[in-house]
């Protein structure tokens, strides 16, 4: 399909990467979402709480400020970061590329497979201070919205097994992205916050979810 603004067709890494029901069922823009419905506030996400549902926010050191959000969910991990992208086309294809050389750089293996959100990236990652030949196993997942492109990178049982993997992948299916109206440059992350009920130390229960 042809852009009516340049006159070029996109290019496979240019195009956006998504299931098909992603408006229905998620993970959903702000504008799709359930007004009346309660979500965990985290700025950029918000997320269904859940019985269970641990919630660990990643603050980098020097500026102070959320750069993602970790949920800890029926034995799975999932970290989640969302980011700004173009309005036309996505950035999940050609991130993925990245993702994959990345890992074969560090003496990984990856395996790409279509997967519930579209192209996922398995990846076998070598264990650093561990013992020798020690590895983990993440899976790599993403979705193209409008105007932004949510990863989520998955470890645990979610990682490796099929019954934990759907649990957690209704999870990641259940954030709204609430990308704003501020003018962002493609891949900048969008704003995070903590959210009411968080300590300083970055970690919670999401309302109504009972603590471990």
């Amino acid at each position: 399909m042809t852009d009516p603004v340049t006159g070029q067709t996109p290019s496979l890494d240019d195009a956006k990467s998504a299931p098909l029901d992603r408006a229905e069922n998620g993970p959903l823009d702000e504008s799709e979402a359930n007004a009346v419905r309660p979500y965990v506030d985290l700025g950029g996400v918000k997320l269904v709480p859940r019985e269970g549902l641990q919630l660990r926010l990643e603050i980098e050191e020097g500026t102070k400020r959320v750069v993602a959000v970790g949920i800890d969910y029926a034995g799975s991990t999932l970290q989640v970061q969302p980011f700004a992208a173009p309005r036309t086309s996505g950035l999940w294809h050609e991130i993925r590329a990245q993702i994959i050389e990345q890992v074969r750089s560090q003496g990984g293996e990856v395996q790409e497979r279509e997967g519930v959100f579209g192209p996922e990236v398995v990846a076998r990652i070598p264990v650093t201070g561990g013992e020798a030949g020690a590895t983990r196993i993440a899976r790599f997942v993403g979705v193209d919205g409008p105007r932004w492109f949510l990863r989520g990178v998955i470890a645990g049982r979610g990682a490796i097994e099929a019954e934990a993997a759907a649990a957690i992948d209704d999870v990641f299916r259940g954030i709204v992205v609430v990308r704003g109206t501020t003018p962002m440059p493609p891949r900048d992350l969008i704003p995070l916050q903590v959210p009411q009920g968080a300590t300083a130390a970055g970690t919670a229960a999401a309302p109504g979810a009972p603590s471990a």
